[in-house]
């Protein structure tokens, strides 16, 4: 079998809005004077690393012309759009700080997706930990028009199962709406000051963690989400035994009716794992009906032929047909893209 002409909804994709940034400078919690070299420094109570850290910013985080020649060129006919998750203010101690830097974002994440409303999707923000999430998630589904949510994995030091964050659920489960997880910390972070050890290492590890305390902190148990991991789920997948061994064996961790692994296969996961083994094995796993094509475009760790990574698991028809995006657009609310041809 060979699929040609595969276009596909990718759901994980940034953007940083220019005028976002440019708020940020006049408050003084953004640097934008190396922009047009690729770079900007974000303030770290906002972006939650070191003071003075280059961010890579290309010119399509904020000019949508070269996002779609871009998307062109990897033949992805459309994208949902989340804010990277150094705009989430997830380790901010100040409230008003936070709830006002994701609000901004909001509303220039909804400006940038509206140049192009065939091909572009915008996941909204909001400021995990603080109450008032909930109202900040309506505002960007209602009046924003954003066709899902997009999280970090930690809020105002507080973990995701924390009950401050409990509106936010009912409100995101009862309208089931899509929620994307892109990790917004790592965990042991002093130990991973090396190496680009924070994205290689610790948003695998951070991911894994947040899910486990939503299984095991019972969010899942009483919030359906339609949640989605970035990074396949990262370091998720490899512990679905080790979680339900625990829940079968030690008390403390028995918190649930069903083991772990009942409520981790109901999630979905994106299929930036950047390795074909990790790849099938995740779709045999969890199956294609719950894997969902992510590129994490445009960043230098994106991976820059999605089509190819999905035709090489060999699938059939519609499991490919699935994972390229009809599951995303199922679970997004619109249309599904044009079917990729097949050819036998």
């Amino acid at each position: 079998m060979d699929v040609i002409g595969g276009r596909a909804l990718d759901v994980h994709a940034h953007a940083m809005p220019l005028p976002l940034l440019q708020r940020l400078a006049v408050r003084t919690l953004a640097d934008l004077s190396d922009v047009a070299d690729g770079i900007v420094r974000i303030d770290p109570r906002v972006s939650g690393v070191g003071p003075r850290a280059p961010l890579p910013l290309a010119r399509s985080q904020y000019d949508v012309g070269a996002r779609l020649a871009e998307m062109a060129a990897l033949g992805v006919d459309r994208h949902a759009v989340s804010l990277p998750p150094f705009l989430f203010c997830s380790t901010a101690d100040d409230e008003r700080l936070a709830r006002g830097v994701v609000a901004a974002g909001n509303d220039e994440l909804a400006t940038y997706v509206a140049e192009a409303p065939d091909r572009l999707l915008g996941l909204g923000s909001v400021a995990l930990g603080w109450p008032g999430a909930a109202e900040e998630a309506r505002r960007a589904l209602d009046d924003l028009g954003m066709a899902g949510i997009a999280i970090g994995s930690r809020g105002a030091g507080r973990d995701l199962d924390d009950p401050v964050n409990d509106e936010l659920w009912a409100l995101l489960s009862e309208r089931r709406t899509f929620v994307f997880l892109h990790p917004s910390g790592v965990p042991d972070a002093h130990r991973q000051s090396d190496f680009w050890l924070p994205q290689l290492v610790g948003y695998p590890m951070e991911t894994a963690l947040a899910v486990a305390r939503l299984v095991l902190g019972r969010v899942l148990e009483r919030f359906p989400l339609a949640l989605c991991l970035a990074h396949g789920g990262g370091c998720l997948p490899a512990l679905r035994g080790r979680l339900d061994l625990g829940w079968e064996r030690k008390d403390v961790a028995r918190t649930t009716p069903l083991p772990p692994s009942e409520y981790t296969g109901r999630l979905f996961y994106d299929t930036a794992v950047f390795s074909p083994v990790q790849l099938r094995r995740l779709v045999a796993d969890v199956g294609a009906d719950h894997v969902l094509l992510g590129t994490d475009h445009p960043f230098e760790l994106a991976d820059r032929d999605p089509i190819g990574t999905v035709r090489a698991l060999g699938l059939g028809p519609a499991e490919t047909r699935a994972i390229l995006g009809d599951n995303a657009a199922a679970l997004l609310g619109g249309p599904g893209p044009p079917c990729p041809t097949v050819t036998r």
